[in-house]
């Protein structure tokens, strides 16, 4: 997989300047990933983003017009690398079930940091998606960004697993709802096993989050 060489293409509405276009850009968002990971998104600004990056904040306003579509841009971002390392895994997999069963494993598994890209952490990427990432389209204008594709690369990855669900289930009616309930379920045993662990069942060395999901799959299809 490390040989694979890949491009994560991001939707040109997602930016003022495409930030892979200069090291400038690749350094915003590199450094935004360690500061929103550290600080949290509240406390995140530009200007403290400009002082650690060693460049005038109007730099940064150059690429993105607000940190909320610097955290958008992240969120896509995220979910292409995941539909990538989706279509890898189900590469030459014929059986639906097999291709669930990788497909659940990989959108509740513990991130590890993929080499192919240099300039992003996934690893600190995922934190922040885990504790985040709701705050994007938990606003008033989630109707005017959703029709401009905001979204568009996550509602792609519930779609492709959903489709899957299909393959095993071409009667259950609720693969959508049974797919985003799974993603954002993982991310909220992941936030709580850091910070509220009595609210949940994780246990060191055992995988429980995904072994949890992927019974619950199972057995709702079943």
């Amino acid at each position: 997989m490390e040989n694979l060489p890949i491009q994560i293409t991001i939707h040109p509405a997602l930016y003022t300047k495409n930030p892979e276009s200069s090291d400038l850009g690749k350094k915003i968002v590199c450094t935004s990933i360690e500061m929103i990971d550290e600080l949290g998104f509240e406390s995140f600004t530009f200007r403290k983003l400009g002082v650690a990056i060693g460049s005038n904040e109007s730099s940064i306003y150059r690429y993105f017009e607000s940190k909320h579509a610097l955290l958008v841009y992240l969120i896509n971002w995220y979910w292409s690398w995941i539909e990538y390392k989706l279509v890898f895994a189900n590469t030459n997999v014929t059986s639906p079930k097999v291709k669930l069963s990788n497909a659940i494993s990989l959108i509740t598994e513990e991130i590890k940091e993929d080499n192919l890209f240099t300039f992003i952490n996934e690893v600190s990427l995922n934190k922040i998606i885990v504790a985040e990432s709701a705050k994007a389209y938990h606003t008033k204008d989630i109707d005017k960004e959703n029709e401009k594709g905001f979204y568009k690369t996550y509602k792609r990855v519930v779609q492709r697993i959903s489709d899957i669900v299909l393959e095993v289930n071409p009667t259950f009616e609720f693969p959508h709802m049974l797919i985003s309930t799974v993603i954002e379920g993982a991310h909220h045993q992941r936030y709580f096993s850091k910070h509220l662990p009595s609210l949940t069942d994780v246990e060191e060395g055992k995988n429980n989050i995904v072994r949890f999901y992927i019974d619950l799959v199972k057995k709702t299809l079943s």
